[in-house]
Order: C-alpha cells, then structure tokens, then sequence
C-alpha cells in the first residue's frame, strides 16, 4: 500500500451537499428515471458512424518535458497525456476495444488510440474523473500496474475498484477536497454527470473534475460534464487556467443528454466562464455512446468557434498529435 492520501478540504463557494442516502446527486438538477430511459430508447435515431477508421499512430511522445513547458497530446476520447515539469499526467486512461462489462458487446472503438500503449512514457499519476466504462477502464489500469505503479486520483467510493487493478496508491477526494503532490495541489472539483458499472449501483460513487495547480499555470480536466452554473467560479478561484480539456460529444438527444453531457456550443461558453487560455476538445470521435454521428460534435465546434476572434485557442487534435500549450501572458487573454 502506498503512502495515505492526506486530503485536506478548501473554503470554497462550491461547496454544496451532493450526497444523501448513500447516493450522490447533482444539486439543483432533476435526475431522469426509466421513463425517459424508455423514451429515449424507444424513439433512438442514431447519426451515422463509420464502422473502422483506419489510422497510423502518432509519434512517441517525449520522456518528459521540463521546467514550465506544458505538452498535451491527445490519444482519443477522453484519454490525454499532460506533461509538464517533469512529470507525465494520464487522464481517464482507455486502450481496449469495447467500454462495457464484457469485452465483446457494448460501445466499441471507431479508430484506434492515437498512441500506442508501448509508445507512452512512464505515467507519474492518472486522474480518473468517474466510473464509467469509458473513463475507468479496468484492462488499460491493469497494463499500467505492470512496471512503477503511478498514482492514482479519483473520486468518492471509487479507489476500491482501483486498487483491485494492481495499483495500490490511490488518492480518493470529495469535491472541494485537494492532495499536495510532488510540488502541485490536485484539487477535486464539481461536475455535472452521474456514476455506476451497473443497474444497480447507479451513483454510489463520485464524479468530479480536476484542477492541477501548477506553477505556470493550472490544468482543468473535466472529465465528463453538463453544463452548470458552477464553471464560472471555479474559473474565478483557480485563475489563471493555462489549458481546460473539455468534452464536446455524446450530446444528442438534448433533451435527454443535456443534464449530463454538453454540447459543443456550451464548451466555448465553458472556456470562457473558466478563463482558459487555451482549451482541448475530448470526449467524441472514438465511442458511439449517445446519438451524435461521428463527426458532429467537431463540426458545430468549429462553426461555434468560426465567428470568434480566439477561435485559434480551442483545439480540435488529430488522435495521436502532441501540440506545445504557450506559456501563459497578458496577450493571452485579451480577448477572453
């Protein structure tokens, strides 16, 4: 077993119960039940994915990066490597064929991970936003136990799962809660989604977003979320955000989706509720989860970001492809 996690917890505004009974909830937000799982089902019309996406493999990311360089590389859907002052940072790592309880049926992958598992440098810690099975994937946390088992972040009730995977340092946190790590402030922060592997467990366990405080500027990692009213002040209390990684896909049907997944459009508005200097999209393209075909959440990304004026500070990575974040200035943001 590693070191305990010395989790303190922060003064924050965001702090707002979100537990009760042994299930966690999202304030303020109606949780759909099995009617409107049956609506949804029932009435599906799926856009259009291609079976197979042929792609090579991106190059061999670099060993580490040093001092305040900040590197991000995106593998595909919500898995991306950050690198910055020597340390390697995998979030929601998924390598394996099929994000389900089985590994033959359920949502599979459209195209291969951008990078190979044997390409990856050596993982220092892995932020797992919820338990999802396109955000926990027990084969990938399994391969990354085999050599130095990095550190593992998540939230409430998930660390158990975790461990069973080989990888004995965990560090669980609530929201509001943050770990000194290595020279960085991990915090967890709010998110808007749900939780569960089964039918039967649906939100016994957190979801969150991260907020890595670095001395360059910090990182926010969302994970999977909807849209709230609550970006805005985690943008007022971790300023400045150097780069946001946010979800634009598995939006569709909106009336249905809308709680828990946010559209391209929303994601602008999240980057600018947070302040972000720069801002990756993640979540879309690799697994068919809700009726969005393949290429929409990209395309009306790009149409959002066509009338603005820092539209070249949202990026839309090809799997595989690693891009330097610049070093935070005034210029940045002026146009934030």
């Amino acid at each position: 077993m590693g070191q305990p996690c010395r989790n303190q917890r922060c003064d924050s505004p965001l702090a707002i119960p979100h537990e009760r009974d042994g299930r966690f909830f999202n304030p303020g937000v109606p949780e759909h039940g099995f009617r409107e799982l049956l609506k949804w089902v029932s009435s599906r019309r799926p856009g259009l994915w291609q079976p197979w996406i042929p792609s090579p493999p991106g190059p061999k990311p670099p060993e580490r990066v040093a001092d305040s360089d900040l590197r991000v590389t995106f593998i595909n859907h919500s898995t991306v490597l950050l690198q910055t002052e020597g340390l390697n940072l995998l979030t929601d790592p998924v390598w394996s064929n099929w994000v389900s309880p089985v590994s033959f049926a359920g949502p599979r992958r459209h195209r291969a991970p951008g990078v190979r598992f044997e390409d990856l440098p050596p993982i220092d810690a892995i932020l797992i936003s919820h338990d999802h099975y396109d955000h926990l994937d027990v084969p990938t946390l399994k391969r990354l136990s085999k050599h130095r088992p990095p550190t593992v972040f998540c939230p409430l009730g998930v660390a158990r799962q975790v461990r069973r995977c080989g990888l004995p340092e965990v560090c669980e946190l609530d929201w509001n809660q943050f770990v000194n790590w290595r020279g960085h402030r991990i915090h967890c922060v709010r998110a808007q989604h749900f939780s569960g592997r089964t039918p039967f467990n649906r939100n016994r366990t957190l979801w969150c977003s991260w907020l890595v405080e670095a001395a360059a500027g910090n990182l926010y990692i969302a994970g999977d979320s909807g849209f709230g009213d609550f970006f805005a002040e985690i943008g007022r209390l971790y300023s400045p955000i150097r780069l946001a990684l946010l979800p634009i896909g598995a939006y569709e049907p909106e009336w249905f989706m809308g709680p828990v997944h946010m559209t391209p459009e929303q994601a602008v508005e999240v980057r600018d509720q947070l302040g972000a200097a720069y801002a990756l999209a993640i979540h879309y393209g690799t697994f068919a989860l809700a009726d969005d075909a393949q290429t929409d959440p990209p395309d009306r990304l790009r149409r959002a970001l066509a009338v603005r004026e820092d539209a070249s500070r949202f990026w839309i990575l090809p799997e595989g492809e690693g891009r330097d974040v610049p070093a935070l200035s005034a210029k940045t943001f002026a146009n934030t």
